[in-house]
């Protein structure tokens, strides 16, 4: 019998909860215009909004959890993960029916938030983590454009605390930026700078 590796089910398994993301949503929009919501008053249009909203947290959450993993899988081993993976899902339930879903959701950001920046410091100490990719600037650029990912989905969170937002947002562009600049290109530049060096050793011996 075929087995397939953890990468592979946590793939397929994210690619499920985006497609019942996409069909819900789809199905939201085609309900709207049958309906003629957009002719009816603001209070029925903020009523559907919040139904929908309740509709999809649950998928949401899922998704998180999901692309979560990929953060806690290189610092915890296999029978760790899933037993952080189950605690951060009992909170995130948890601070659900205390607090409601948004702030569950932005309760699970903050947490993969943190565990990406101590997966970002590790990368950049030299720590050997579990990557697929290959090469100290690879997982550095990997780990800053992670972590810039979750800064950026948390900030669609505090949209309305407009001081935060904005500190957030440049956070989260400025760690992308660096881990694309870093990932496709640092590793040439060494490669270059260490060429040029042995020509000039070369040369100084010629």
């Amino acid at each position: 019998m075929k087995r397939y590796n953890s990468d592979f089910i946590l793939i397929l398994v994210t690619v499920v909860i985006m497609f019942l993301i996409s069909m819900l949503c789809i199905g939201g929009m085609f309900y709207f215009k049958w309906a003629e919501l957009q002719n009816v008053v603001p209070a029925i249009k903020i009523a559907y909004q919040e139904q929908m909203n309740s509709l999809l947290a649950p998928f949401l959450l899922a998704l998180l959890l999901t692309l979560g993993l990929c953060i806690p899988r290189r610092l915890f081993p296999h029978g760790r993960l899933y037993a952080f993976i189950i605690l951060l899902g009992l909170t995130g339930l948890g601070a659900a029916l205390a607090w409601g879903w948004r702030e569950a959701l932005l309760w699970i950001l903050i947490i993969s938030a943190v565990l990406q920046a101590v997966v970002l410091i590790l990368a950049a100490s030299g720590r050997r983590l579990k990557f697929l990719c290959e090469g100290y600037w690879n997982r550095l650029g990997s780990s800053s454009v992670h972590l810039g990912l979750v800064l950026f989905c948390m900030d669609f969170f505090l949209l309305d605390r407009w001081n935060v937002h904005l500190v957030i947002f440049w956070i989260s562009a400025v760690c992308i930026f660096i881990g694309m600049i870093i990932t496709f290109y640092a590793e040439d530049m060494m490669d270059k700078l260490r060429s040029r060096k042995k020509s000039q050793k070369f040369i100084d011996r010629c």
